[in-house]
């Protein structure tokens, strides 16, 4: 009788559930990265269009209930099976994905910062003490002496630097200043030597599989949050400010042209890789309008916030859709 119950199913839990818990990937906080970029995004716009404010507090509450959901699954995936995760760890691509956990803390503290400074400020100390540990951790990873291949590099890569830029956005504001101008130099020195050798890999090598394609938008967000970071450490804008702002357009214009191929792939969780970088790049048109009272970026970032939106709310369609289907949280 004993042996029964020793073999017999989870009573609690079906195996097929048990299943998809273990293959519920990391990927999946880049959801909450960009529900929080939309959401910062409608804050940015709110001192023009001040019913914008409204919307950016309910996508805070979405957002931050999205973000405590997905943890606690993550959390118990972990707990339960800790060598898929050692697995993620371990895997070539998926590794660049796990600062988006302490990015999404970061963002959050940012978003939440004008509801409660105090409660913001701990919460930007979690992010970024997870994220120098995250970062040193995923660098050390990728100088280990594991072989990676040409294939394995993509703009998800930058996540580790975007990750390390974010944290003046806040902590500038807040009184962090040198801690601030560390973690943006070291942003900045990956996101450079990673630009380099992922524009070689572009250039030279086969074309990215069409499951990460979708990556190719994160070239947007480096320089589009390096300009957020800027100007909330100097409070201007200067020849260097402007360099970051305008590199983000013209790779904005470089993701515009790969449009027709992007609409031809199919849905992949890889896809809420769009999302953020537009959110970066549509508050950094606003915060740029805001400071030069230039109205062709003040026009930019409405034009950038309008498309955020529909890309969102087709990618949380399209979530839906795939977890009805059981399209997600499956092996690989």
């Amino acid at each position: 009788m004993s042996d029964q119950m020793t073999n017999s199913p989870d009573p609690i839990t079906p195996p097929q559930e048990i299943s998809r818990l273990a293959h519920f990937p990391v990927t999946f906080f880049a959801i909450v990265m960009g529900l929080m970029g939309l959401t910062l995004a409608l804050h940015a716009g709110a001192p023009a269009y001040r019913w914008l404010e409204h919307a950016s507090s309910l996508m805070l509450l979405i957002g931050a209930t999205v973000m405590i959901v997905i943890s606690l699954f993550y959390l118990a995936k972990a707990l339960r099976y800790p060598g898929m995760v050692a697995e993620e760890w371990h895997h070539p691509v998926k590794l660049a994905f796990f600062p988006t956990i302490t990015v999404s803390l970061l963002l959050l503290a940012t978003a939440t910062y004008p509801y409660g400074a105090t409660l913001a400020e701990w919460i930007w100390l979690a992010g970024v003490a997870g994220q120098g540990v995250l970062t040193l951790a995923v660098i050390t990873g990728w100088m280990s002496h594991r072989s990676f291949q040409v294939g394995h590099l993509t703009p998800a890569w930058f996540i580790p630097a975007v990750g390390n830029v974010i944290v003046p956005i806040l902590g500038a504001r807040i009184g962090y200043i040198e801690t601030s101008w560390l973690f943006f130099s070291g942003g900045m020195i990956f996101w450079i030597v990673l630009l380099t050798l992922v524009m070689n890999r572009l250039i030279f090598h086969d074309p990215i599989v069409a499951r990460l394609f979708p990556t190719m938008v994160i070239l947007i967000a480096p320089p589009a949050v390096a300009f957020l970071a800027y100007v909330s450490m100097t409070g201007e804008v200067d020849g260097f400010a402007r360099i970051l702002l305008n590199a983000g357009y013209i790779f904005a214009a470089l993701v515009v042209v790969q449009v027709p191929r992007l609409a031809q792939l199919p849905f992949a969780l890889s896809w809420w890789a769009l999302s953020f970088p537009l959110a970066a790049l549509s508050i950094a048109s606003f915060r740029f309008s805001q400071l030069d009272g230039s109205r062709g970026h003040q026009t930019a970032g409405v034009v950038i916030l309008v498309v955020l939106v529909v890309v969102v709310a087709g990618l949380i369609l399209r979530t839906g859709q795939a977890i009805a289907r059981g399209e997600i949280c499956q092996p690989e």
